[in-house]
């Protein structure tokens, strides 16, 4: 039943799709790119690679990025794919390695590294100082600060599903809508859109309150959609790390009333969001086109996140993880 709702909420979406046209280049691009960084692309992570479809991701999400940005963009996406793969697939990292590697990570994306930082390295560690490389060039410092922030927080919600997971800790419906927000990345794709249009907007802006709740609701839109995609994969893996799962344990539902539960609370929220674009206010002729590129980003990031889920095998429940990137 979860795969069967997802058409539906689809067509339910009103954001209109888009896709760049360099995206099945680049995706033949980073198949064929990712063992400079050494990792292994053998016949079956090809495939997977492939089947993931990680540039048609971005393709959706940034449809106006050059080819060379849509790059940068996909090598950032494998990048916290990879991660999201070893923070939560067998054989996982521990909360301890998930805090070291958020040491070393921020550690490079604030202009600290070190080249063996003990938290990154091997695979990982040159995917990421290879991708980072153009948007530190090109973005100011507050940019930079904004992003590095963005990834703190993303690793910090991947320890504390991990400290959850090991210590049979399952999360109530509001703990869990908190913990996905991180989660999710969602957060980390917002600033990107920045650097595709070269116009960084300033923090006072950024963190207006209703820019900030646009990005919570469609953060919970794209967050909740993967969770009804991911349902019968999490039931087993996920420890009760899953919308669905939190609302049926905490409510006392059955699967599938505790799914209508969640597709209703998503149609509702949907509706928010469109209101809540029409309350963002003019900031004067000299922000507004780059306010206006934002609220689009935030929106295509839920419908981005619709169609590539609906055309990737990573949510088929089949595929396993890409491979072992993190060099342990």
């Amino acid at each position: 039943m979860s795969q069967d709702v997802l058409p539906s909420l689809r067509d339910a979406c009103p954001i209109p799709s888009r896709l760049s046209p360099y995206a099945d280049d680049v995706q033949e691009w980073l198949i064929h790119w990712l063992p400079q960084t050494g990792l292994t692309v053998d016949r079956a992570t090809g495939r997977r690679l492939a089947g993931a479809r990680f540039a048609r991701y971005a393709g959706r999400l940034y449809p106006d990025a050059s080819e060379p940005d849509l790059r940068v963009l996909t090598a950032l996406f494998t990048w916290f794919f990879l991660v999201d793969d070893a923070c939560d697939k067998p054989g996982r990292f521990s909360p301890a390695e998930i805090r070291g590697l958020r040491d070393g990570v921020l550690a490079l994306l604030r202009g600290q590294d070190r080249p063996q930082h003990t938290g990154l390295a091997g695979p990982l560690r040159r995917l990421l100082v290879t991708a980072w490389r153009e948007p530190s060039r090109r973005m100011p410092a507050v940019w930079r600060a904004r992003f590095a922030d963005a990834v703190a927080h993303h690793l910090d919600g991947a320890g504390q599903e991990a400290t959850n997971k090991a210590g049979g800790h399952r999360p109530g419906i509001a703990e869990y809508v908190e913990l996905r927000r991180a989660t999710s990345a969602a957060y980390v794709s917002y600033p990107l859109v920045e650097f595709v249009t070269g116009r960084p907007l300033p923090d006072a802006i950024y963190h207006h309150p209703l820019l900030s709740r646009y990005r919570d609701l469609g953060n919970d839109l794209l967050s909740w959609y993967n969770d009804i995609a991911s349902l019968d994969r999490d039931e087993a893996t996920a420890g009760g790390h899953n919308l669905v799962l939190a609302t049926a344990a905490e409510h006392r539902l059955s699967r599938a009333a505790a799914i209508e539960s969640v597709i209703r609370r998503w149609h509702e929220t949907m509706r928010e969001f469109v209101d809540q674009r029409s309350r963002v206010p003019s900031f004067g002729p000299a922000l507004d086109e780059a306010v206006t590129a934002h609220l689009d980003g935030v929106a295509r990031a839920v419908r981005g996140t619709i169609d590539w889920t609906l055309e990737s095998t990573r949510y088929a429940g089949k595929e396993g993880p890409l491979t072992n990137a993190s060099g342990r």
